[in-house]
């Protein structure tokens, strides 16, 4: 049996990356969940209990994880929740898993910038977003400047991401270092 479950917690270990023996890209951390409340005799905020989940990540959210999810950062993680048992030694062992379906920064504890990954081939790919476009319907696009699909490009021509808002039709420049539209700067 399992059960959907979305958790917010912080990550309590560095993000273990592998490769099952089909070829399948891993990605997975510990996860500690805090109980908080506030006590009004003490006019304070209290930590209670820690619930433990080892969340685990396959194929393009493997590979998202690995290069976003850092040790100490506070997350949100839905997925299916297993729970297991072992015996060793003459004791009874148990342990909460979560396959993920999605991990995400928890931005009540700061900002984030978000990049979207397009294609399947971003999983082994290291190029830069500019480098793949893709109109999945939805209403933005990541190009090369001058509009061509670049996928034959010498890696070491100048490139610039674009940002193409289909609602209104305007591009702006992205930032390649912070994410950001340069525009929105100024």
């Amino acid at each position: 049996m399992s059960d959907n479950i979305t958790v917010r917690g912080f990550v309590a270990s560095e993000i273990r990356s592998s490769t099952t023996p089909g070829g399948v890209a891993t990605a997975s951390f510990r996860l500690g969940s805090t109980e908080r409340r506030y006590d009004r005799a003490s006019n304070a905020w209290i930590d209670g209990n820690t619930n433990w989940f080892t969340v685990q990540g396959y194929r393009q959210l493997a590979g998202n994880i690995g290069c976003s999810i850092k040790k100490g950062q506070r997350v949100v993680v839905v997925g299916r929740l297993k729970m297991r048992s072992w015996e060793k030694d003459g004791r009874i062992y148990h342990v909460a898993e979560i396959d993920a379906e999605s991990v995400g920064h928890d931005l009540m504890w700061g900002s984030a910038n978000f990049t979207r990954m397009a294609g399947a081939s971003v999983q082994a790919a290291a190029a830069p977003v500019a480098a793949s476009a893709v109109d999945d319907g939805s209403h933005n696009q990541h190009l090369p400047e001058d509009g061509a699909d670049d996928h034959g490009a010498d890696e070491g021509a100048d490139s610039h991401t674009m940002f193409i808002d289909d609602a209104g039709g305007e591009a702006e420049e992205v930032d390649e270092e912070t994410g950001e539209l340069k525009a929105a700067a100024a």
